[in-house]
């Protein structure tokens, strides 16, 4: 299995708890059962609209749009001290290869002479792994010791654990890193066309408005500038390795949280907001509805999209992650 790694890195997921919670349609409150492989195939409730500025979903659970930002906060103020051995631990060390393979892709930095380097901005960034890769693909790759990352999130404890990680390292000592406290759907503190990059991984999917989040970034960046977004995706294409993953996915992962993090609810959270994350081809929709162009679709045609050709994100591990890429027209 090792051997295949660095060719299909994987995120897997555990078998389901003997119980677990589920919506009543009806009622809209929470019933016990114990779930069969069939039940964990089957659909979530129906996603609310992202036009629906009343309210919004936090996992399963609909709530009003007000309390999202404050629920999200409450959950990764509660995992943030062990967030990157949770992310371990749930998927055996395989999110730093998804990261490495994002972060290689888009090649930060510049070669040659230049008075400036780029400007990234990394939303969501808090414990700052993703600024880190970037900034050493830029020094050590690109011989680029100019560029300049800021790491923003919304929660302060999340901050922290960034902070923490570059200490005193050479990149804050040469103010190449910097940390924002805002909110992704709230950029007023960056300029309107100022960054070169921006990046979010494994975090659109809490921001309760994704469309405004979108429509920020927009504004935040160049023309040229790119987006680039990586996120779990819901379901992946075949039914038998779907129904592997979710029985992981529900089993071990709130399992895992109890264990470790003596915190069962907020990784139960986790699991249920990539559930209701929009599909590859939605979220890609969403991309170029914020004014973006999508690279690799330009003359596809139908037939041409189902068989893969130019669908405007990039699967990783046979769909259980993409990368997603946005460019502001010049």
């Amino acid at each position: 299995m090792a051997a295949l790694l660095p060719h299909l890195p994987k995120r897997i997921r555990l078998t389901p708890s003997s119980s677990t919670q589920w919506i009543c349609r009806t009622c809209q409150q929470r019933r016990a059962f114990t779930p069969s492989s069939t039940a964990l195939q089957t659909q979530p409730p129906p996603r609310p609209s992202q036009d629906d500025n009343k309210t919004t979903h936090f996992g399963y659970e609909t709530i009003s749009s007000t309390l999202k930002a404050s629920r999200v906060g409450a959950v990764f103020s509660s995992v943030a001290s062990n967030y990157d051995t949770m992310n371990d631990l749930m998927s055996l060390g395989i999110h730093r290869i998804w990261k490495d393979n994002f972060v290689r892709g888009l090649n930060p930095g510049i070669r040659g002479e230049r008075k400036e380097g780029q400007r990234i901005l990394d939303i969501a960034g808090g414990t700052g792994d993703i600024a880190q890769r970037m900034l050493d693909h830029a020094t050590l790759v690109n011989d680029d010791k100019r560029t300049h990352v800021t790491i923003s999130d919304i929660n302060p404890e999340m901050l922290a654990e960034g902070r923490k990680r570059f200490g005193n390292s050479p990149y804050r000592l040469a103010k190449r890193v910097d940390f924002l406290e805002a909110n992704a759907e709230d950029l007023s503190a960056i300029e309107s066309g100022s960054i070169d990059l921006y990046t979010v991984a494994f975090g659109i999917r809490n921001f309760t408005h994704k469309d405004v989040a979108l429509r920020e970034a927009f504004r935040v960046l160049k023309p040229g500038g790119v987006f680039a977004c990586l996120e779990f995706t819901p379901q992946l294409s075949n039914p038998v390795l779907n129904g592997i993953y979710k029985r992981w996915s529900f089993g071990a992962i709130p399992l895992i949280g109890q264990v470790v993090a003596g915190d069962r609810d907020s990784y139960q959270y986790l699991v249920e907001s990539i559930e209701r994350f929009p599909s590859q081809g939605e979220f890609r929709d969403m991309i170029r509805e914020a004014g973006f162009l999508i690279p690799g679709r330009n003359g596809v045609d139908e037939e041409g999209e189902r068989m893969g050709v130019g669908q405007g994100w990039e699967d990783l591990s046979l769909g259980i992650a993409a990368i997603h890429k946005g460019v502001k027209p010049v």
